[in-house]
């Protein structure tokens, strides 16, 4: 006779993300959480009563072994929510596209991003595509679950990608549905794998810049020597640029922070030149009486004609005007990521680079670099804007100074 068991072990076989030696152990747990608690096996058991019997097994074994339970019973809940037959695929309902309105909504009243804006819109519709579109007056603790544990489960994602779903979506419950749900998930997650950051040599800094020219290797430059994010530069202004206490001012960066961070002195000359040149544009752009740039925060409508200053001209503008997508006004904007991205990727094969680096592995190099010449890690910690010290610490792994003069037996 064919057990919940036997179904659940051919169901982790399948996966095959689990090592074999691994899957009876996980069966096992399963089957004494369901007989201590003297639950049928083919009904999910409550979040109360799992913690109840992860805590009873704590008492008596190691914390490995809770770990590893836990894991299996959440994975059996999600088996047994496949059990249940499929939802058909609709097309999306006028209350889904009345929830994404709201959705956007509450995050501009926010000030979130606009990138911020299309990531929870697109996580809001593969969560609607995943449940059939029901009506999302139903929605529950329940659906965001097993929407959860697919993502871990048959998609495979990331710990971050399942991470940022499960913030889109806990914030489409608590600020358009009026529901919280921070006791009420057990979804199975994604498991968690550290991976070191891709780090350039200074050499190999050098020969990806010696392939760069004009704006792009400026904007290149400045993200290397001032430890920039991408859109952190692009969005650089006029004002932000301080030659005389050598400092550069990053504003609303991640999580909408403000930060100083060094200025290289080698750069000044390349910037007063970039300076020169984009004056003529915005000279131009008032003279054929351009509406001025975008304002964060609402500025415009405190400082109507804020936007038309030079102060707050963008370091790197646009060529061409684009059509901004929140206010539908056609005014001058930064340049678009991908052109640094573009030139920076040609550069790096015409070097001959075998590293998977992008423009943010500029960061990343400046972070190690710094700790290598024996910089303080608070300082770097200040400079690259981490809220945590931990997101700091990952820089000491790469940086070759912390081998600690080590070296392999066979070069003795």
């Amino acid at each position: 006779m064919i057990t919940h068991g036997d179904l659940f072990k051919e169901f982790l076989e399948k996966q095959s993300q689990y090592a074999a030696h691994t899957i009876p152990y996980m069966v096992k747990w399963v089957c004494d959480c369901y007989h201590l608690l003297n639950h049928p096996p083919d009904e999910p058991i409550t979040a109360e009563q799992m913690a109840n019997y992860l805590a009873h097994l704590a008492k008596t074994h190691e914390d490995w072994q809770v770990k590893q339970a836990d894991t299996a019973l959440r994975l059996y809940q999600f088996y047994l929510t496949k059990q249940s037959k499929p939802q058909e695929k609709c097309r999306i309902s006028p209350a889904w596209q009345k929830h994404q309105e709201k959705l956007i909504e509450a995050l501009r009243l926010r000030h979130r991003s606009l990138s911020t804006e299309k990531t929870y819109c697109t996580w809001l519709f593969d969560f609607g595509a995943f449940l059939g579109y029901i009506e999302p007056h139903v929605l529950g603790a329940q659906e965001l679950q097993k929407y959860l544990s697919h993502l871990a489960v048959e998609r495979h994602v990331s710990s971050s990608t399942q991470n940022q779903a499960l913030n889109a979506l806990v914030f489409f419950y608590r600020h358009v549905l009026d529901q919280n749900l921070s006791d009420q998930l057990n979804s199975v997650r994604a498991q968690v794998k550290r991976r070191l950051p891709v780090v350039l040599s200074q050499q190999e800094v050098r020969l990806i810049f010696s392939h760069l020219t004009g704006i792009n290797k400026l904007m290149a430059m400045l993200t290397y020597g001032c430890g920039l994010r991408l859109m952190e530069c692009l969005r650089l202004r006029v004002k932000d640029i301080d030659f005389e206490r050598n400092i550069l001012i990053v504003r609303s960066g991640k999580g909408d922070k403000d930060r100083r961070t060094v200025l290289p002195n080698i750069l000044k000359d390349d910037l007063i030149r970039q300076f020169d040149d984009i004056r003529t544009l915005y000279d131009n752009d008032r003279k054929q009486k351009i509406p001025g740039v975008f304002l964060p925060n609402a500025l415009d409508k405190k400082y109507p004609n804020a936007g038309k200053e030079w102060a707050w001209f963008w370091l790197f503008p646009s060529k061409s005007l684009s059509v901004d997508p929140l206010t539908l006004t056609s005014r001058r904007h930064h340049l678009h990521p991908q052109t640094l991205q573009k030139s920076f990727k040609e550069a790096l094969i015409k070097s001959t680079i075998a590293k998977n680096a992008s423009v943010h592995t500029l960061r990343h190099s400046f972070a190690t670099h710094l700790l290598e010449k024996g910089s303080d890690i608070r300082t770097v910690q200040e400079l690259l804007g981490h809220r945590n010290l931990q997101t700091t610490m990952i820089y000491t792994h790469v940086a070759v100074k912390n081998v600690l003069g080590v070296k392999s037996p066979l070069d003795e």
